[in-house]
């Protein structure tokens, strides 16, 4: 990555071109982006357990992946539940804490987050739908926060979530910004950048359908209003509204 001091770009290789790259067989690709391990051990146990199991329905279909999935993880805790139609991606680098539950139909993509991967801690509930996405950097989400369905994580200069987090359903956190000063390319071609990462601190409640934007910094107890876009910083237990977010009270005042 190169930095300059309000952004950092972001290199990496677009999705279609990772697809369509003419080296390499269809099987190593496929091994690449899901596993990013060329182990035909590790292949044959993902692929074993996603057909046996992954949309395996009532309690059959929990019980069998609360006993057989954890195999697939860097590492995983006590009494995790596991939804089914789970998507995942390089799950080697994904870490779960204790009695965490990943509801029906969510995604967990570490393929990007680098050695860090995806860490959720003890009592983490992902709701479902839900996109945890570490694209070019690590996300690390802490102990008893919750998450709401359809949430959108996706890390580019990474994402730090911390302890009892409220995030309701519909939520965007992240993502990267694509350069836009040439008119004789796409924006598409242009290539993505950061301004940071997006830290969100404890006990914060973000409303539903929330935007925080990356290089955002939320402090400790802020209520986001429903619906708001984060764009600047925010301080210790404020309360913002609005798009873009403006602090229209504070907590501790």
């Amino acid at each position: 990555m190169v930095s300059s001091p309000d952004k950092t770009t972001i290199n990496k290789i677009p999705l279609s071109q990772q697809l369509n790259q003419d080296s390499g067989s269809a099987l190593g690709k496929y091994q690449e982006k899901v596993l990013g391990s060329k182990s035909l051990l590790a292949l044959l146990k993902y692929e074993l357990l996603s057909l046996l199991f992954g949309n395996l329905v009532g309690a059959l279909g929990y019980l069998f992946r609360k006993k057989f999935y954890p195999g697939l993880f860097r590492q995983v805790g006590k009494s995790v539940i596991f939804g089914k139609g789970l998507v995942l991606r390089h799950p080697n680098h994904i870490t779960l804490g204790d009695r965490t539950a990943l509801d029906d139909g969510s995604l967990f993509d570490a393929s990007g987050a680098g050695e860090a991967g995806i860490t959720l801690g003890n009592d983490v509930i992902v709701s479902r739908n839900c996109i945890i996405q570490g694209k070019t950097a690590p996300v690390t989400i802490g102990d008893h926060t919750d998450i709401g369905a359809n949430v959108v994580i996706t890390s580019s200069g990474g994402v730090e979530i911390g302890q009892a987090v409220l995030i309701a359903g519909n939520c965007y956190i992240g993502g990267g910004r694509y350069n836009t000063d040439r008119l004789d390319i796409p924006m598409m071609e242009q290539g993505l950048y950061t301004k940071g990462p997006v830290v969100i601190g404890d006990d914060v409640w973000l409303g539903a359908g929330a935007t925080v934007l990356d290089g955002i910094r939320i402090g400790k107890g802020c209520v986001v209003g429903a619906g708001a876009v984060v764009t600047k910083d925010l301080p210790d237990y404020a309360i913002a509204v609005g798009t873009p977010a403006k602090v229209i009270k504070q907590r501790n005042s």
